[in-house]
């Protein structure tokens, strides 16, 4: 009777961890969030970086802006524990912006964590930038460095649908590029509300599935030791 006993809690923390099992889906590059702008206005990118050491944590993010199709506003949103500089440099050729001749510009944003506000395992951290205005051409790529807290750093610089470390891009008047996996990194919000539905509706059913099978093995285990307990000792 005790072996029974003992084997509810079990039974039970089985049950629940197979109720609590979901799909996980995620993404291990730094990518800009939307993935697509309006020629001419000021949009407002979120810079999306998860840590993907599992010894070392994000201590150092840098994106590089465009030099051929700068853009004449550059503004950082504060973030809780990292510092923002934006760096500002003389551009290789002067580039006109509407009625303006420009000659220098922000070419690129780093944003530096301090002491315990590092990324961590498992973490991802949003660093909200605005731009503007967005120059009429078809994307802007962003490249972006990622650094670490043992000095390593990793570039997110190439181009290509297979590419290992595939740089940022804002589309324009160019269609949204296929990541390496062969998906869109950004769809567009009339895509994105319809496949919406599909994936949480095949999401739902497989957890349901799991959550009932893990109700069912919980139940099992405690009927069995309802049905121990009433068998008399001889």
């Amino acid at each position: 009777m005790n072996r029974i006993t003992i084997g509810v809690p079990a039974a039970i923390g089985a049950g629940l961890l197979l109720a609590l099992a979901v799909p996980l889906a995620a993404s291990a590059h730094v990518t800009i969030d939307p993935g697509q702008a309006v020629a001419g206005s000021y949009t407002v990118v979120t810079v999306k970086v998860p840590n993907e050491s599992d010894t070392a944590t994000t201590n150092r993010v840098e994106v590089a802006l465009p030099t051929d199709t700068p853009f004449t506003s550059v503004r950082y949103v504060p973030v809780a524990g990292w510092s923002a500089e934006l760096v500002r440099t003389t551009l290789p050729e002067a580039v006109t912006v509407g009625d303006a001749t420009v000659t220098e510009a922000v070419t690129s944003v780093i944003w530096t964590a301090d002491a315990g506000s590092e990324i961590g395992a498992g973490q991802l951290q949003l660093f909200p930038l605005s731009l503007g205005p967005v120059p009429d051409t078809g994307s802007v790529t962003l490249p972006a460095d990622q650094g670490y807290t043992d000095g390593s750093v990793v570039s997110w610089n190439e181009e290509g649908d297979d590419s290992e470390h595939p740089a940022p891009v804002l589309s324009i008047n160019d269609a949204p590029a296929a990541d390496h996996h062969g998906a869109a990194v950004e769809a567009s919000a009339d895509e994105a509300a319809a496949a919406a539905p599909d994936a949480a509706s095949s999401d739902d059913v497989l957890a349901r599935i799991l959550g009932i099978g893990g109700l069912i093995v919980g139940a099992v285990g405690i009927v069995l030791a309802v049905t121990a307990r009433r068998k008399p000792v001889n």
